[in-house]
C-alpha cells in the first residue's frame, strides 16, 4: 500500500518528518473514509479481528505496556510503515495509551523525548498521555531502544 492519511482527517497526527499517524478511541465509531492499512491496538485483552493488518500490544488501561521490548518493536514498525501506509494507533478512549504510543512514535521521528508529550498534546489531543508513569515512560523512551 502506498497511501497515507489526509492531513486534516480526524485524529491524524503529522510528525515532523511529514509522516501521518491516526490515533483514535475504539469506543467510538470508525471514522468515515478509508480504513488503516496497518494498526496497533493497545488493550488489556486481545482486540476483535479487523480487515487490515494489525498488532496487539497488551497494555492495560492507565498502565504501561506489559512487554517493553515488544512495544518498542511494534511502535518502530508503526513509525516505519507510516512513511507510505495509513497507520492507526488506538486504545479504548484514544487518549492515555494512544497518546503515550504516539509520543513514543514522535520520539522515533526525532522529537526530543522531553518534548514529545507536549508535541502530541499540541498536535493530537490536549489531554493525551494521562498518567505520570505514562509521561515518564515517554521521557525515558529512546530511539535506540
Amino acid at each position: 500500500m502506498s497511501e497515507t492519511w489526509d492531513d486534516g482527517a480526524t485524529g491524524v497526527l503529522r510528525l515532523p518528518s511529514g509522516r501521518l499517524v491516526r490515533g483514535r478511541g475504539l469506543s467510538r465509531p470508525l471514522p468515515a473514509g478509508p480504513g488503516p492499512g496497518f494498526a496497533v491496538y493497545l488493550l488489556g485483552k486481545e482486540p476483535p479481528r479487523v480487515d487490515w493488518e494489525a498488532r496487539w500490544l497488551r497494555w492495560p488501561d492507565f498502565r504501561l505496556p506489559a512487554d517493553d521490548d515488544r512495544a518498542r518493536a511494534v511502535l518502530r514498525e508503526a513509525w516505519e510503515r507510516a512513511a507510505g501506509e495509513r497507520v492507526e494507533v488506538a486504545c479504548g478512549g484514544g487518549r492515555g495509551r494512544t497518546g503515550t504510543a504516539l509520543a513514543c512514535i514522535a520520539v522515533l521521528d526525532g522529537v526530543p523525548a522531553g518534548e514529545a508529550v507536549a508535541y502530541v498534546r499540541r498536535h493530537y489531543d490536549a489531554r493525551a498521555v494521562e498518567t505520570p508513569w505514562q509521561k515518564r515512560y515517554v521521557r525515558r523512551f529512546s530511539p535506540a531502544g
